[in-house]
């Protein structure tokens, strides 16, 4: 079972991006509570990724991989939350919305490849 360098490269990108918006909601607007909760899901997404890779069989691949789409879904639920409380820009939520559904749709492009 492999995972598209594409799809790893996204994930580490996303992570990176997420690290550094959990760093300026802490200092820059003084919010702890929902940094450290996107910052958990969001760079969680690709240490999940790069588990699969070494999955012992398809049934482990596959539950790596909807473990990770449950992880970006969480991530766009944290910063859906930071956008409508003005913590988040308009902008910066799209820019990440959008990284999250095309994390989304790559994960579901490698669920459909293996079969149990």
């Amino acid at each position: 079972m492999t995972v598209r360098s594409g799809l790893k490269t996204k994930s580490y990108v996303l992570a990176i991006r997420i690290t550094r918006l959990s760093r300026f909601l802490e200092t820059a607007q003084r919010e702890d509570v929902l940094s450290k909760l996107v910052l958990r899901s969001g760079t969680a997404i690709g240490a999940v990724i790069r588990e699969a890779e070494y999955a012992r069989s398809k049934v482990s691949f596959r539950h790596k991989i909807r473990v990770a789409l449950k992880e970006v879904n969480e991530t766009y639920y944290w910063l859906s939350i930071l956008r409508d409380t003005d913590y988040l820009a308009q902008r910066q939520f799209e820019n990440l919305e959008k990284t999250c559904n095309d994390i989304s749709r790559m994960l579901a492009s490698n669920l459909d490849k293996t079969t149990d």
